[in-house]
């Protein structure tokens, strides 16, 4: 960055490091420590899907790589998300999938397209829901714990937090821990 830059208040974006994500089983069981939430064995991926036949052909070889575990849906803002599903104990190859997912987006050149993925997570008596959301521009990982009525369980997020902060780079700006209400999977 330069002076100029400093000077009027500009910064260099974050490089995504995708490869945070793998950091995800390991942080898993310290959740589940401090929590007892465990995971579902769900996650996905929110993108901004291109026009053309190049973005069409690498979205059909993502989802022929994941075959039946995979299944897409569109939200109200544009996005489209890969919901992908693995049994609840295999966290290690959803985690490897969805960084599949992302790299390939990635190095086909679709990165600015890319805008979280997320992996859930639940209370086995039935209690709250979480996911651990991935923001790729920023590079940084944040709690997001859904209520009823479109509420935020700040609580249970600020817990997460404290027991994910050694574990994983987690977003100090809370202003940008945007809630995904009604993301597939969680």
């Amino acid at each position: 960055m330069g002076w100029l830059d400093a000077l009027l208040g500009r910064s260099k974006p974050v490089k995504p490091n995708l490869d945070a994500l793998f950091a995800l089983p390991s942080a898993a069981v310290t959740l589940q420590a401090a929590t007892g939430l465990v995971p579902t064995g769900l996650g996905s991926v929110a993108f901004r899907a291109a026009e053309g036949g190049a973005f069409a052909t690498l979205e059909r070889d993502v989802k022929a790589l994941l075959g039946g575990r995979v299944e897409e849906s569109h939200d109200d803002y544009g996005y489209t998300w890969l919901l992908v599903s693995r049994p609840p104990d295999a966290l290690s190859d959803l985690v490897t999938e969805l960084h599949a997912v992302n790299s390939s987006l990635e190095s086909a050149g679709f990165g600015p397209s890319l805008l979280c993925s997320l992996v859930s997570f639940t209370a086995p008596e039935g209690g709250g829901r979480l996911a651990v959301v991935y923001l790729y521009k920023r590079g940084t990982f944040y709690p997001f714990a859904p209520a009823a009525g479109q509420r935020r369980d700040n609580a249970l997020e600020l817990q997460a937090r404290a027991a994910l902060a050694g574990e994983l780079p987690l977003e100090e700006d809370l202003s940008r821990w945007f809630p995904v209400w009604g993301a597939p999977g969680l």
